[in-house]
């Protein structure tokens, strides 16, 4: 068959492969059909792939829209009483001024086809505010930066955590593979900009466990834990002991031989520690108890292997309490039950209380058991009031935290102090 062009198209006859050389000269090549469909065979390493994506994804989503959500309720909060006693419902539009009409109008107009479509499901939301993006409301604070000068302290600062929050928000808003560098950098940005926004984690736990936006939302599901790990080391390496015991003020310790403390929190730091006004109870179990034997039964260990180990470290705690011009605030005992968890109450009696949890397991040694994080107090990561700015602070009605507290305080009416 010939074309205008004098071009001759070889046969079309998909059974047969065919000889190069059997297409005639000034023949055009025709590409054999592509079979649809045939990249839609996902084995499990790409449809784990797509869920690793997925929720990264969330995760920063979930920040984004928090960012966002309490940049409309400080914007509101600083140019709403300015605008609106002259312009009325349009104080948005009028605050743009002549610079934002192009976006502020393109807002306005995606509010009117979302009013029509009865996309607007929360009253709340039926305002031209509602729908301008996060570039948008940062153009309304540059714009109006002596308004906002007086409530934040550094426009720098918060140029620069919204410069990196831009990053994240386009892969985001495009469905794009998120990193997790770029994941971290979005939540590292967004709890920067809250903190700035005067809405960032108000329990002094968070400078050691900072909180995450995913717990704020989710975590009434889970009663107060906030990490799981399944082991002593991978715990280690988000909560190191430095983290998790460095400034506290008080500090409760129950288990067999408190390895996490006495083995990775040295001498010195204790002595500090306890010299700036840390109250430490330390609870091990008696190395001379039947509790012990059974316990190095159960770990196949020599005999008086695990109550050698548990006397060290109960000698090492008095050298420390030697040390100190006040002893009164260092306490030291054992018990004789039968063990039944470890655990490590940090500021137990103030909302920035963390402890560390491991049940004993049958053969199985303390640092390879599972460990919970719980978080005390309430947690309260979106605060301040007024707008879309988030709600307040969640009570903490008898979750975990407390439970392992009480059980220390039991077991530490029956113990008997170490001389």
């Amino acid at each position: 068959m010939s074309s205008g062009g004098g071009l001759e198209l070889p046969p079309g006859d998909g059974g047969r492969q065919g000889d190069p050389g059997d297409v005639p000269p000034g023949a055009v090549s025709l590409a054999r059909p592509m079979e649809i469909g045939a990249e839609l065979d996902w084995g499990a390493e790409a449809w784990s792939e797509v869920r690793t994506r997925a929720r990264r994804a969330g995760r920063a989503y979930i920040w984004l829209n928090l960012v966002e959500q309490r940049l409309r309720a400080v914007v509101a909060a600083v140019l709403r009483p300015v605008y609106e006693p002259v312009h009325g419902d349009e104080w948005v539009v009028a605050a743009a001024g002549p610079a934002g009409h192009e976006w502020v109008q393109r807002a306005v107009a995606v509010r009117e086809v979302s009013r029509r479509k009865g996309y607007l499901l929360d009253p709340a939301d039926d305002n031209v505010l509602s729908f301008l993006t996060l570039p948008q409301l940062r153009e309304l604070i540059v714009q109006h930066w002596p308004c906002f000068e007086p409530y934040l302290d550094d426009r720098r600062d918060l140029e620069l955590a919204l410069d990196e929050l831009e990053v994240a928000r386009n892969v985001v808003s495009r469905n794009r593979a998120l990193s997790e560098t770029v994941l971290a950098q979005a939540e590292r940005a967004s709890a920067r900009l809250l903190e700035i926004l005067g809405s960032g984690a108000s329990s002094p736990s968070a400078d050691r466990l900072p909180v995450d936006a995913v717990e704020d939302l989710v975590g009434d599901r889970y009663a107060d834990v906030v990490g799981v790990h399944s082991d002593r080391v991978r715990l280690q390496r988000q909560l190191p002991a430095e983290d998790l015991f460095g400034g506290a003020r008080r500090l409760d310790a129950i288990g067999i031989g408190l390895n996490l403390l006495v083995q990775n929190y040295s001498g010195r730091r204790l002595v500090r520690l306890a010299e700036s006004g840390c109250r430490a109870r330390l609870l091990f179990l008696n190395p001379a108890s039947s509790a012990v034997r059974r316990r190095e039964r159960e770990l196949g260990l020599k005999k008086g292997e695990l109550s050698r180990s548990v006397e060290m470290n109960i000698l090492h705690m008095r050298r420390v309490r030697a040390r100190l011009r006040d002893t009164a605030g260092f306490d030291i005992r054992v018990f004789d039950e039968t063990p039944r968890f470890t655990a490590y109450v940090v500021n137990g009696d103030g909302p920035d209380g963390l402890a560390v949890v491991q049940s004993y397991l049958r053969r199985t040694r303390g640092i390879e058991a599972p460990v919970l994080v719980l978080r005390g107090g309430g947690r309260n990561l979106v605060g301040g009031g007024g707008g879309g700015g988030g709600g307040g602070a969640k009570e903490n009605d008898g979750g975990l935290f407390q439970t392992y507290r009480e059980e220390f305080e039991s077991v530490w009416l029956d113990s008997r102090p170490v001389s």
